[in-house]
């Protein structure tokens, strides 16, 4: 909120502008909502995680790879995959296709579509990549095999970062939870995007553009008939999922990964309900129906069984672990993720700040920007997911790297533990003027409730 007196005039932008100035709170309860069963889901993922390691380091180790690596499927369509890669390719399309859907809504209807709001989480989470890819390339830069691994450190986990904002009790205020999971989708948009561009290295051109078929299909579908799949869930089960699924399974034979297709669907679902459904002011549009019924899902069961999955590595004792560690791939990932994503995010912060004379909200400190960014050092899914592309799954380099994912992950954890605690009597303050407002703008205590 602003220190200015009602009284006074505004000063001339762009001297007088504020960044994490709290959005709309229709916006706030949105974000609310996601991330209490992020919450949920981020749980799920660390016991997962845990379950694996566990698993993976014990005396019955050979059954948790054999399980892992076990095949199913069909070969003559290429789908004879291991359960490890059904989950990275399969289950985590159902991730990336609500993370579609969250940045159309973003772009489209949220408080991403003003520039003035948008302009410092976007550069922020630039930052936030280019800063630990360049840590990662500079530690690894005399050997072209690991340096392949340059993209590792640059996603942030929401739902393992929400989890920990969880167990720490911590009232982060709503501009500061906004501002924290922009980051999360700007960095899967950016993630996504190296993905495609980077590690697909042979390209079937047949199935890529046959899958344009069914795409253009379910896109149509979902537009024309958004209002008929809004209230008849059964029909998008049994209409459009089948839709999906043959997109999934043509880029997947394409060589493109796969989680690629679950972007593009989720890109195509509409986000403003049509006139013929009453219009904007009608109620939610079916991208966000669709978010409601999926993420529970992806929260619940996709994400924790390919974090099970993709977490399991035999780290050999204190002697192995010390020899990963050791590895320039861990290095460079623990270095990125830990210190290259706050410098990468405060840094970007600060710069824009001063180029544009703005300033932060007078409700807000520096340390706060800079708790946001070390939680936006917990990489896990996505970077878990980069690793196995970049060094194969299996592999020694992708042994290391896990092990990098999982160090850094924790430490980025604890670190913003001990940041954002220091400031939980001032977050707690600042979430009472929000229910100030709230009460004010006559808005029920029940839509209050914030994780």
């Amino acid at each position: 909120m602003s220190s200015t007196p009602p009284s006074t005039p505004p000063p001339a932008a762009p001297r007088g502008s504020t960044i994490l100035s709290r959005g709309s709170y229709a916006e706030a309860l949105r974000i609310g909502e996601i991330l209490r069963k992020e919450t949920v889901g981020g749980a799920l993922l660390v016991i997962a995680a845990v379950i694996a390691l566990v698993w993976a380091n014990s005396p019955a180790s050979d059954s948790y790879f054999a399980l892992r690596d076990f095949k199913v499927g069909y070969e003559p369509w290429h789908l004879e995959l291991s359960l490890g890669a059904w989950a990275a390719d399969g289950l985590l399309a159902i991730f990336f296709f609500l993370v579609g859907l969250e940045l159309k809504r973003e772009f489209v209807a949220g408080d991403l579509r003003q520039i003035s709001k948008s302009i410092v989480p976007v550069a922020a989470a630039a930052g936030g990549v280019v800063v630990p890819a360049a840590i990662y390339a500079v530690i690894n830069l005399t050997s072209p095999e690991t340096l392949r691994g340059w993209a590792i450190p640059t996603a942030t986990d929401i739902a393992f970062a929400v989890a920990v904002l969880a167990i720490i009790g911590s009232h982060l205020p709503s501009a500061l939870r906004i501002f924290l999971l922009t980051l999360a989708v700007v960095d899967d948009l950016i993630a996504i995007s190296i993905i495609a561009f980077f590690y697909t290295t042979d390209i079937q051109v047949t199935p890529l553009l046959l899958a344009l078929v069914p795409l253009a299909l379910y896109t149509f579908l979902a537009q024309k008939y958004r209002h008929f799949f809004g209230r008849k869930a059964a029909a998008a089960w049994f209409i459009l999922l089948p839709l999906g699924v043959v997109v999934w399974a043509l880029v997947h034979a394409s060589g493109i990964h796969a989680t690629v297709a679950g972007v593009l669907l989720g890109f195509a679902v509409p986000v403003i309900r049509s006139r013929a459904g009453g219009g904007p002011g009608s109620g939610p549009g079916l991208a966000e129906i669709f978010e409601h019924r999926f993420r529970p899902i992806s929260a619940g069961i996709a994400v924790p069984i390919f974090a099970f999955f993709s977490a399991g590595v035999a780290v050999g004792g204190w002697e192995g672990l010390r020899s990963a560690l050791a590895d320039p791939v861990a290095l460079g990932i623990i270095v990125g993720l830990v210190l290259g994503k706050p410098i990468g995010i405060l840094g970007t912060t600060w710069v824009l700040t001063k180029a544009t004379r703005a300033s932060l909200d007078s409700s807000f400190k520096w340390i706060d920007i800079f708790g946001v960014a070390l939680l936006a050092g917990i990489g896990f899914t996505v970077s878990l997911l980069v690793a196995e592309l970049s060094f194969g799954h299996g592999s020694l380099h992708d042994d290391h790297a896990k092990v990098g994912i999982l160090t850094a992950s924790l430490l980025a954890a604890l670190l913003a533990t001990v940041v954002l605690r220091t400031r939980n009597r001032q977050y707690r303050a600042a979430e009472e003027l929000e229910k100030v407002d709230a009460d004010r703008d006559g808005i029920p205590d029940v839509y209050q409730n914030r994780p």
